[in-house]
């Protein structure tokens, strides 16, 4: 069981750092972003056109440029904040459920959060582990939950 308190704050360590880089990577649509609201804007001159040549549409050019790199800033600053949230949980080995479901969601962000996810999934179907969380087996390790971290 001492491996398991063991793996279990390992996670929740790993957890933080993917949650860095998650954060990290979920910030490089900002220069779409940024894009889009110049287009929306006016920064960009309207390109001159031809003769019963169509218009270029500029401003629904620059709702996309702003609507999908939102969409993709909003998901991933939130899976960062959830992740952040189950390595905590994982350390005070609360919300086993939400712990398993992040881990799952996890696994969608290559390379880093496939194998925490995984490794996580591993870790978290151990009958050992389940009882830790159900709040079993602590005072045969004299540590509290609120005191482990």
């Amino acid at each position: 069981m001492n491996k398991d308190l063991d793996n279990l704050k390992m996670l929740s360590i790993f957890h933080y750092v993917v949650a860095a880089l998650v954060a990290l990577f979920s910030c490089i649509p900002i220069i779409h972003l940024t894009m889009g609201i110049m287009f929306l804007s006016g920064a960009f001159p309207e390109p001159p056109k031809k003769p019963n040549e169509p218009d270029f549409p500029v401003k629904l050019f620059g709702l996309m440029f702003t609507i999908i790199p939102l969409v993709f800033i909003v998901l991933g600053w939130t899976l960062a904040i959830c992740t952040f949230i189950a390595g905590r949980k994982l350390a005070k080995r609360q919300s086993y459920t939400f712990c398993i479901v992040v881990a799952g969601v996890l696994c969608t962000f290559m390379p880093f959060g496939t194998v925490l996810g995984v490794f996580t999934i591993i870790v978290l179907m151990r009958d050992s582990v389940k009882e830790l969380f159900n709040g079993q087996n602590f005072s045969q390790y004299n540590k509290s939950p609120t005191n482990w971290q």
